[in-house]
């Protein structure tokens, strides 16, 4: 199991741009499905990316098409959220997950193994 810390949240404004980083501490990072999620305020958490073990299965929910970009330097143990275009429904506490992924190829968290502690986005109008 690894244990996950996310940076990178902050206050922007609508139209901007921020990236996320999860370092995780652990062994076998590249072993490990790596999605991000987030949970705005009265909300429940909902998928936002995820990206296989290897990193060649990416899936993003549609909310995030076109807009985030997500990566993961296994050589750093470290996943990236790239967002852009940022609005005001973007706000939430955004958090990554971990999955061990198995003898399947796929880019989606079903059953986490660990979950980081959350970083806050802030989008301001």
């Amino acid at each position: 199991q690894v244990q996950l810390v996310e940076s990178g949240g902050g206050l922007v404004q609508t139209g901007g741009s921020l990236t996320l980083s999860c370092t995780a501490s652990g062994r076998a990072f590249n072993r490990y499905i790596l999605g991000w999620f987030r949970q705005a305020p009265g909300k429940e958490r909902e998928f936002v990316a995820g990206i296989s073990a290897g990193g060649a299965a990416i899936n993003y929910a549609d909310s995030a098409k076109g807009r985030f970009t997500i990566s993961r330097d296994n050589a750093k143990n470290t996943v990236y959220l790239q967002m852009t275009d940022l609005k005001s429904e973007d706000t939430a506490v955004y958090y990554c997950a971990s999955e061990w992924q198995g003898a399947v190829t796929r880019a989606t968290v079903r059953s986490p193994d660990s979950w980081g502690q959350g970083t806050q986005v802030t989008v301001s109008s």
